[in-house]
């Protein structure tokens, strides 16, 4: 073996030793501005105990805001990482059946949302077989197609097709809803059976799924995660269909009333009112305010309504909020209607 110089060894020592260390700080850095990140969401202070505001993230070029349950954060952000682009994809070519899907589901008072149920189950797959020996785009169980009158056989499936198994989903839907009264259920029941929800919330005593998911298959519990993943990039935000029947009756009493919900005297203490008109959007707002868009709403019932009728508002944001606000309140108002317009001729089309 041949023997090396020991100052060529030193020198080597060095370089390395060097390397590691640039690496370390690097490794570091990345490190403590992650935890930085979970730090900020996981203290969000909202009311809204069970959503909390992440910070943004960029996908398919969009910043998407989520206002996620602390557990299921890191599950919808990978989803989204990965079956993102698909999805993007998704909403040119799959609009044919979505147009479908909203026809049918609001013919039963289903939210139009729930159709991205089908995504999930299928990616909008006519022929989809599953392990289990589900069929079509609603992935559809032998016993259940044929207790709503549909045909199943070798040769000819009523499953595979879209408007008849579509009229199956959404009664099958409204039956869940009618028992459990919470759409998070709902498509917990649809893939693991009611059955398994059932005893979720016996043994847990609660509805709320984020408290007895634990107890439901892991498969079941990352569906709805799947779902509500999917929601937001089709939608860019949460809505009735991603919150529990608590969060969502709360929500409704707020709207229904159009005033903001009681406030406690820290939440008092801490916000500001301005009075503002134009055509503001909430979600544009909320977004650019990284605020939770579900705790916007709690504090301004109807805002919305307002800024599309042209009357001025009382508008309610923590004190540090409303500075910001200020500050960007032209660059909001442009964004705003941008995103009108772009609703307007979307809808033309």
């Amino acid at each position: 073996m041949r023997r090396m110089n020991f100052n060529n060894i030193t020198e080597r020592f060095k370089g390395r030793l060097a390397f590691f260390a640039v690496f370390s700080f690097i490794a570091l850095s990345v490190t403590a501005q992650r935890t930085d990140i979970i730090s900020d969401t996981l203290n969000d202070k909202s009311d809204f105990k069970s959503l909390i505001t992440d910070k943004s993230f960029n996908t398919i070029g969009k910043v998407v805001v989520t206002q996620l349950n602390p557990q299921a954060i890191s599950f919808v952000q990978e989803y989204i990482r990965k079956q993102g682009k698909e999805l993007e994809r998704m909403k040119v070519w799959g609009k044919p059946y979505f147009d479908l899907y909203d026809n049918i589901l609001t013919q039963y008072g289903i939210p139009k949302e729930m159709k991205y149920l089908s995504v999930i189950e299928s990616h909008l797959q006519s022929n989809l077989v599953s392990w289990a020996g589900a069929v079509g785009p609603w992935q559809l169980m032998d016993y259940e197609a044929k207790r709503f009158g549909l045909h199943t056989g070798r040769y000819a499936d009523d499953r595979t097709d879209f408007y008849k198994s579509t009229y199956v989903a959404a009664r099958l839907l409204k039956e869940l809803y009618d028992e459990f009264g919470d759409w998070l259920l709902v498509i917990a029941a649809y893939n693991g059976g009611p059955g398994r929800v059932k005893r979720a919330i016996e043994r847990t005593h609660s509805r709320d799924f984020w408290k007895l998911q634990y107890f439901l298959p892991e498969e079941t519990r990352n569906h709805v995660k799947k779902f509500i993943g999917t929601h937001y990039v089709f939608e860019g935000a949460g809505g009735i269909t991603t919150m529990t029947a608590e969060e969502t009756a709360a929500y409704m009493e707020a709207q229904k009333h159009n005033e903001p919900s009681q406030l406690s005297d820290d939440e008092k203490h801490s916000t500001v009112v301005e009075e503002v008109c134009g055509r503001f959007n909430s979600l544009i707002l909320s977004n650019n305010l990284m605020m939770d868009i579900q705790q916007f709403n709690k504090w301004n019932p109807g805002f919305d309504k307002a800024m599309a009728e042209g009357k001025k508002y009382q508008l309610r944001l923590a004190k540090d909020k409303m500075q910001l606000f200020e500050a960007r309140k032209n660059e909001i108002l442009m964004q705003s209607i941008h995103y009108l317009l772009e609703g307007a001729t979307a809808a033309s089309r």
